[in-house]
């Protein structure tokens, strides 16, 4: 178990990288030495000390950055970091290849974790293997802590939370809109996706998983009333605009999935979800959705056959490790928008949840969203009955990470939908 009084509260696992010097930079540029004890971990220690350097250089406050060395193919060097470490915090993808051991090591110390996957083949492995001695050992492994997939799971827990409140009724039906959204892909987020079509084409489970609307949902409970994401352009009944698939709706409707079904439903066993991208009423919106569908079949239809798999890695792909420029950062915004709607005592009702940020989604934005859960964790800031498991933003942390992000200069709102704006 981890030690009574641990060496450091957070660890930020592969500060090296973009995402985690990122998520270093926000933590200790939000937080002093006096009210964090931080170090930054990773392999290489010549890196990991120019990234100490340039922390303590860019702060009044921070003198010494420390910094912890492992491997993640090394479970003993994880050991040591796990048990003398509060929270972990990883942002070292792809997850299949260097995740699991570090969970691992999380679970087995008793030590909260956090990190920013979205690789759902890989979740339903940890779940499978790991819940349960999480839940014994009192351990919080929380997946998807950044924009995969806070956003639209914390939204519709507030969606859902404010409805309860204000109709006596959970939201039978959530829809989550990607707005306004500006930003760049990583190198690593691709090679990540490339893992789970790689899982997906020799491990059965792992094709169950791609398959399956629920099936991050706990075991015995993998069925439902959804029908999945949304695969091709539609004309949506609630916004009356029309719409195409969100790339990130299998993880985040999963994800969404799973928090419900670990709080008990609160949402109801009949709820269902989906996560789309609208592009306008006109015409031009239907063209507009085509040309998104298209794009995202094609992608995907490509990623599934290990040529052209290949052949995108190579040609297409930027390196693991290579982002977008400081100026796509600085420029980059979101609003993932989630309407609600249900029957109370007094008849059917709609719900309007927002979270948004003027930063990149997957940068900026991203390292607020795990550094803050990370910081919620370690905390105790937590509105949820869970102690430990493998669990979700949602089940593990829910409203106290919204009033977080909210000190962080994001966009936090909900209430009664007013359609005259749209």
């Amino acid at each position: 178990m981890p030690e009574d009084d641990p060496e450091y509260d957070i660890v930020v696992w592969g500060a090296t990288g973009i995402a985690g010097e990122l998520v270093a930079e926000y933590l200790t540029e939000r937080y002093s030495p006096a009210k964090l004890a931080l170090a930054i971990g990773g392999r290489n220690e010549q890196k990991l000390d120019d990234v100490a350097t340039e922390l303590q250089e860019a702060s009044d406050e921070w003198d010494e950055v420390p910094i912890v060395l492992g491997d993640a193919t090394d479970k003993d060097s994880l050991d040591r970091i796990a048990e003398k470490t509060a929270v972990v915090c990883t942002t070292v993808g792809p997850y299949t290849k260097y995740g699991t051991k570090l969970v691992e090591a999380c679970v087995e110390a008793g030590t909260d974790y956090c990190d920013l996957t979205g690789e759902v083949t890989w979740v339903r492995e940890i779940i499978d293997r790991y819940h349960d001695s999480a839940v014994e050992n009192d351990a919080r492994i929380v997946h998807s802590c950044g924009f995969d997939s806070v956003p639209a799971d914390l939204g519709t827990l507030r969606a859902q939370n404010f409805a309860r409140e204000e109709f006596g009724a959970p939201c039978d039906t959530v829809r989550l809109y990607v707005e306004n959204t500006s930003g760049g892909v990583s190198g690593g987020t691709l090679a990540s996706a490339a893992e789970m079509f790689e899982a997906a084409s020799s491990d059965p489970v792992a094709r169950e998983t791609l398959r399956n609307p629920y099936s991050l949902a706990p075991a015995g409970e993998r069925n439902g009333v959804d029908r999945g994401e949304q695969r091709w352009f539609k004309n949506d009944r609630l916004r009356g605009a029309w719409t195409a698939p969100s790339p990130m709706a299998p993880v985040n409707e999963r994800i969404i999935r799973r928090s419900n079904a670990l709080l008990d439903y609160p949402y109801g066993r009949e709820f269902r979800c989906s996560e789309v991208i609208p592009t306008g009423r006109s015409v031009g919106g239907a063209t507009a959705a085509g040309l998104v569908a298209g794009g995202i079949n094609l992608f995907t239809l490509g990623m599934s056959f290990a040529p052209t798999r290949s052949a995108l890695e190579q040609f297409v792909f930027p390196d693991p490790g290579e982002g977008p420029s400081e100026k796509q950062m600085e420029n980059g915004r979101f609003t993932v928008r989630a309407l609600g709607r249900g029957t109370g005592e007094d008849g059917p009702f709609v719900v309007e949840s927002v979270v948004g940020a003027n930063r990149d989604p997957g940068y900026g934005a991203t390292a607020r969203m795990l550094g803050e859960s990370a910081v919620c964790l370690l905390r105790g800031e937590v509105d949820s009955p869970l102690s430990g498991g493998v669990l979700t933003p949602a089940s593990a942390i829910g409203e106290p990470l919204a009033d977080r992000l909210r000190d962080a200069e994001f966009t936090i709102t909900v209430g009664e939908y007013d359609d005259s704006s749209n």
